[in-house]
Parts: structure tokens; sequence; C-alpha cells
């Protein structure tokens, strides 16, 4: 151990990264501890930062259980999973690592666009099953549709880059319009879903955005609509989103994230236009290298007493 400042490390994602920080800071990795609870108590009186990420996340009781806690750095862009209040009432910066997933994320909801549209993952399936010709039926392009993005941070900015590539026409919603954005704005996701043929959910989770996807706006994306979710689960009110698709009230989803993870329903997972993913959107080795690169640029800049690189604004 280098004897540097030492740093709680609550999230696995960052094991592969723990030499590189073994040479700056002193590592306590909890993440597989047995007893978690009982881990950090042990170090509790010499941490000084927290790697963490939205999932792991940082409690009230945590918080005010490390005395010495000067800064909290997350491992993800999403920060759902952090007290940002008792941060605040401590006067602990938290960091994300907002951007670094930003091309994974848009590769894979344009993957999971052509997989539902395309029907990838079934008619892989009927050519295993021996079924040739039941999976030669027509489909349509991802050219000329209409793509509507639910939220236009990094992530949506990157879909739409890439969504245009594919001659799509592009549109968003967000609580206000983007200046420097050419495409267009709609003022809520229901008006935003009456006029795309995909909609895809790519805002931050949260009390703000809950159930922001429900009935209405699946009735308003149609028969001939699709859904794909790259953000949270709590984004899609899931029992209208199962009725939806058990009805042909909209023709798929493409599904990466769950309200209630790891449990994925019974009732999605038997339909045929539904394609599924564990919550792996970010999952590369680039983005995961970018994360890392960025939470220990802002764990150097805090010690150096430099500015922090990618600081959350405190709440309101």
């Amino acid at each position: 151990m280098s004897g540097g400042p030492a740093l709680l490390l609550l999230t696995p994602f960052v094991e592969p990264y723990h030499a590189e920080l073994e040479r700056e800071f002193t590592i306590h990795p909890v993440a597989r501890a047995p007893d978690r609870a009982a881990a950090i108590r042990v170090v509790a009186p010499q941490i000084r930062a927290m790697v963490t990420n939205s999932t792991a996340g940082a409690s009230r009781e945590l918080i005010d259980s490390l005395p010495q806690l000067e800064i909290i750095t997350l491992f993800s862009a999403g920060y759902e999973g952090v007290d940002r209040a008792a941060a605040a009432a401590r006067g602990i910066p938290v960091t994300t690592a907002q951007g670094t997933n930003a091309v994974s994320v848009a590769e894979l909801a344009l993957g999971l666009m052509l997989a539902v549209q395309r029907e990838i993952p079934l008619r892989d399936r009927q050519v295993r099953a021996g079924r040739f010709a039941d999976a030669r039926a027509l489909t349509h392009t991802l050219a000329g549709k209409r793509l509507g993005l639910v939220g236009f941070g990094d992530i949506g900015q990157a879909i739409a880059a890439r969504a245009a590539a594919f001659g799509m026409t592009i549109a968003y919603t967000k609580p206000a319009p983007a200046s420097s954005s050419g495409h267009r704005h709609f003022a809520s996701a229901e008006a935003l879903a009456a006029a795309s043929d995909f909609l895809v959910v790519c805002a931050p989770g949260g009390p703000a955005t809950r159930h922001l996807v429900n009935a209405r706006v699946l009735a308003a994306l149609g028969p001939r609509g699709y859904l794909v979710n790259v953000a949270r689960g709590s984004i899609v009110d899931t029992a209208a989103l199962a009725d939806a698709l058990e009805a042909r009230a909209i023709a798929g989803a493409g599904l990466d994230v769950y309200e209630n993870e790891p449990e994925v329903p019974e009732r999605l997972r038997r339909l045929d236009n539904v394609v599924l993913l564990p919550h792996v959107a970010g999952f590369t080795h680039e983005s995961f290298r970018a994360a890392f690169e960025l939470v220990r640029e802002n764990l150097r800049a805090h010690f150096a007493g430099r500015p922090l690189l990618t600081p959350l604004a405190p709440p309101d």
C-alpha cells in the first residue's frame, strides 16, 4: 500500500484498477466483503474518500459513520443512490463519471433498436430450431423513421448523432430546449411519443422522472412504435409497458434496465416482441477505463487542492 489517503471502495467495478490506485492511495475494498457493514466499521476512522456508484450508493448512515470523509466519487454518471443532502450538510463534494459511458450506451441503444425491429434474437432462435423459412419474414429499416429521445444529455446527443447516420429524423423532450440543437423539442413525453416511431429513454433517474413513460405515453406511441430504455427502469411504468406489449398496443421494446433489478418480470420474459439485456449498456472496456481515469483525476484534484473535474451541484 502507498500510505496515501485512505479510499473506501464500494463498487466491484474498480477491481481491475486496484493496483493503479494503490500507487497513490491506501485502498479498502469492501464490495465483496461477507459483512460489508462490519468491514466498514473497522476502517471508518481512516477513510478520507469514497468510490461508489449509483447502485452501491452512499446513504446518510454511511456518510455519518465516516468522520474524516472529504469527497465522494462516483464510478457512474448516475447518482440516485447517494444522499446528496447528507453530503452537502458536511460540505463533502460529490463527483460523477459523467460522459464516460455515453458512446457505449448510445451504441447499445441503436443495437436494441435494430434488434427489436429486425427481430434479431427471435430469428436467431428460429434458425437454431430449424425454422429457417419462418425466420425470413419482412421487417422495416431504421432509415426514414422518427426517433424520439426522452432526455437529451450526453447520451441522448450521442444517440442522435448515430441515428442521424441511419437516416432517421430526430426529436427530443427535456425540461428546457437545448440551445445548440437543431432537432425539434417537445414539451412532454406524450407529445414526443405521438410523433415517434422509436421512443428511446435516456433521461436521469430519480423521483422527478419516475413513471414518466406511462400508459398515456405508450398509447401515444401506438401499435407501430417501439420503446427502448437504456436509462433507469424507474422511468417506465412496468405494468403499463407489459399491458401494452401483451395487447400489441406498441410493436415492441428493447430493455436494458428494470424497476426492481435484478428481477425481470415474467410478463416481459415470456414475450417475443421484447429484447432483454441485463443493464450492460455502459459495460465496455473503453467506458470503464474512462470512468476510472475520471474518478482518479477527481481524487487527485481534491487532494492537491485543485478544482474538481465533474462536481455535482449541491441539491436544492
